[in-house]
């Protein structure tokens, strides 16, 4: 079969389009036909080197959906044939792979396979950070960071179906358009506005409750100038590069401010967090509360123009790899 593989750390280059074997099916392992995989920047992190991998060489990607070809010992649930979706199963990037059970859901007839892959990982993302990291409710006004991306479509949908005032930042007047027909309430260009000023124009001087912040470095000081007092700071990735080291008494001089930086493999640590945190993400979809909007479909041979097309910041919505 095809797959990517990345011998050494490096730009979009080192991702090889080669042959690899693949063995069959291990302890509590299904064995998956991927029909489209999806495209995330941890997937950056980790050819990078941002994120140390568990080895070199290795295949890339942590989400996918496609068909259960078999099964492995002691695993119940699954047989050949079920529409299935996974994520945090690194090895996606091919075009069949042995995903652990533990990750492994079954695939609402009424969502197909390229949505499916797009939206579980990022998907089950906004799930976390907006019903168990700070839980949204109905009044809440939140501020999401670039709120045209993947995961920034998400959650500005899925918090204004929760009743809160969405505020969102943006690049590009063209990704400002689509945030606001997906649910922002109020569009905030950081390319040439100060943003942390508007957010205390626009809440009139108040400030949000939570920052939803992917981007790290380039905005996390007008991040916490941006929320009110007693307010969430929520760091949740650093396509900007990394946060520096800070002096954990600067939340307590802007507002005795709450800073948390969860993790998706920690709350998907139980199986029934799984299934009930899926669940959810099905739930939203399936009703038309929230959309998962596909923007761009590559072939998994052209991996390495998805990762030049997401670091250089061409993407809105989501990206998959057709196999």
């Amino acid at each position: 079969m095809k797959a990517i593989r990345v011998y050494q750390h490096g730009g979009p280059d080192v991702l090889a389009y080669e042959n690899v074997e693949l063995g069959d099916p291990g302890p509590s392992e299904v064995r998956v036909r991927n029909r489209a995989i999806g495209v995330n920047f941890v997937d950056v992190y980790l050819r990078s080197g941002a994120y140390p991998p568990p080895q070199l060489p290795f295949t890339p990607g942590k989400e996918g959906a496609g068909e259960v070809i078999s099964v492995g010992p002691d695993v119940a649930g699954f047989k050949p044939g079920d529409r299935v979706a996974y994520a945090e199963a690194l090895g996606a990037y091919a075009q069949e792979h042995n995903v652990p059970a533990h990750f492994l859901v079954h695939l609402p007839d009424d969502i197909d396979f390229e949505t499916g892959a797009a939206m579980m990982l990022k998907g089950l993302t906004a799930q976390y950070l907006l019903r168990r990291t700070f839980r949204i409710e109905a009044g809440h006004t939140v501020l999401v960071h670039a709120a045209a991306g993947g995961v920034g479509l998400i959650l500005t949908q899925w918090a204004k179906h929760l009743g809160a005032t969405v505020i969102g930042t943006v690049g590009s007047p063209e990704k400002g358009e689509l945030a606001r027909s997906n649910g922002a309430d109020h569009v905030i260009d950081y390319s040439n506005e100060n943003f942390a000023a508007r957010v205390r124009e626009i809440t009139e001087g108040q400030g949000v409750d939570v920052v939803y912040d992917g981007i790290g470095k380039a905005t996390f000081e007008g991040s916490l100038d941006s929320l009110r007092p007693f307010g969430h700071f929520v760091s949740f990735g650093a396509a900007s590069g990394p946060i520096p080291p800070f002096d954990i008494t600067t939340l307590a001089r802007k507002g005795s401010l709450y800073a948390t930086w969860p993790l998706l493999p920690n709350h998907l640590a139980r199986r029934e967090d799984v299934l009930v945190m899926s669940t959810d993400l099905f739930d939203v979809v399936t009703s038309g509360a929230v959309k998962i909007p596909v923007h761009a479909r590559l072939p998994l041979s052209q991996a390495s123009e998805a990762h030049r097309r997401l670091e250089g910041r061409q993407t809105t919505g989501a990206m998959v790899l057709l196999p």
